[in-house]
């Protein structure tokens, strides 16, 4: 296949999935196989959300939107055009997929396939229905494909090169099992915003979809927020708001009650509005339902620390504050060249 029949294929899965852009499924006319892959793949996210609580259905549709608004023709020739796909022997690149968002590891899937690679994919059990049925489409559309994706529940074997997404525990474990293969390995990560308090209600509100969508779960998620001195956190509880009904859904209901309860006993000093709960704390990762906070006095010091921070950083959300910033509400918004771990994906493929 060429580079050109490769990013045909996935811009026709791109058109596929975009029959699933709301929560209300439509049924589009002049879709390729649209009879034998629309109900199934309806019946697909029936059961990624029957089985995995936090996947609802707001928050798959939302993932896919990502995708569809991705997988076009003109994204995936912008993305590709900066780089040289001469032909080259093909490789067999295994990924392991992290499980926290649905189709978080569909980046380093579509990366190996327009690369020319065979992909070895073992997925997390949290997220273990929508990526094999899409792959199934994209054989039917580009029958090139066949043979070059494959599914494993075991043990990988026969590969040459490893993408692999863990916690930093398992990290370590990649690193030593993979020692000898060409690898990315990626560890935990957060993300942190930097205020001034001066933001609009607008921009905090936007800020709101960075720390709930997901409930949290992602890596590109704000969970550690960077405050000036004698910050007023009315207009900050103010904007968070509109994400009230969350309280309402019964896991992350669970865990804002399991972790306030800890809290108290602790007698840790927190500030919370019934849904969200904020704390004080040098840490980067916050447990569900919670955004730990820090004061600075010196942006020049702050951003410094940020810097000694990266390989801890995911995202930074800020206004003016640094040149790698992304505006608030775009956390979950990833442009296809915006790299998990600022590692160049396409660019270690190329070089196997």
């Amino acid at each position: 296949m060429t580079l050109e029949q490769r990013i045909n294929a996935f811009t026709k899965l791109g058109t596929f999935i975009s029959q699933f852009s709301s929560e209300e499924f439509e049924k589009h006319d002049n879709i390729p196989h649209n009879d034998l892959f629309f109900d199934g793949f309806k019946h697909q996210i029936k059961l990624a959300q029957e089985y995995n609580g936090w996947f609802t259905k707001t928050n798959i549709v939302f993932a896919l939107n990502g995708w569809i608004s991705s997988l076009t023709e003109k994204q995936l020739t912008k993305w590709t055009s900066s780089y040289n796909f001469t032909e080259r022997s093909p490789q067999n690149v295994a990924i392991i997929m992290a499980g926290n968002i649905p189709l978080v590891g569909f980046h380093d899937f579509i990366s190996v396939l327009l690369s020319g690679h065979s992909v070895l994919v073992k997925q997390s059990s949290n997220d273990k229905h929508l990526l094999p049925f899409l792959s199934k489409y994209l054989e039917h559309v580009e029958p090139g494909f066949k043979g070059m994706i494959k599914f494993t529940e075991g043990k990988m074997e026969n590969f040459d090169a490893v993408i692999a997404t863990g916690s930093s525990n398992t990290a370590r474990y990649f690193e030593y099992y993979f020692k000898d293969k060409p690898s990315i390995i990626r560890k935990n990560r957060n993300s942190v915003a930097v205020l001034t308090g001066k933001e609009s209600h607008e921009e905090l509100e936007n800020l709101s979809e960075d720390i709930f969508r997901y409930y949290g779960l992602g890596c590109r998620n704000v969970s550690k927020l960077f405050l000036p001195k004698d910050y007023n956190f009315d207009a900050f509880f103010k904007a968070m708001y509109k994400w009230n009904p969350i309280i309402n859904e019964s896991k992350y209901a669970n865990n804002y009650d399991y972790n306030k309860a800890v809290y108290i006993m602790s007698e840790f000093d927190m500030l919370e509005n019934g849904f969200l709960m904020i704390k004080e704390d040098k840490s980067f990762s916050s447990p569900i339902a919670t955004v730990f906070y820090e004061f600075y006095d010196d942006t020049k010091a702050l951003e410094n620390t940020l810097k000694n921070e990266e390989d801890n950083i995911q995202c930074i959300v800020a206004k003016g504050f640094t040149k790698n910033e992304i505006q608030f509400g775009n956390t979950q918004k990833p442009e296809l060249w915006d790299y998990a771990d600022t590692v160049d994906t396409i660019a270690f493929l190329l070089k196997l």
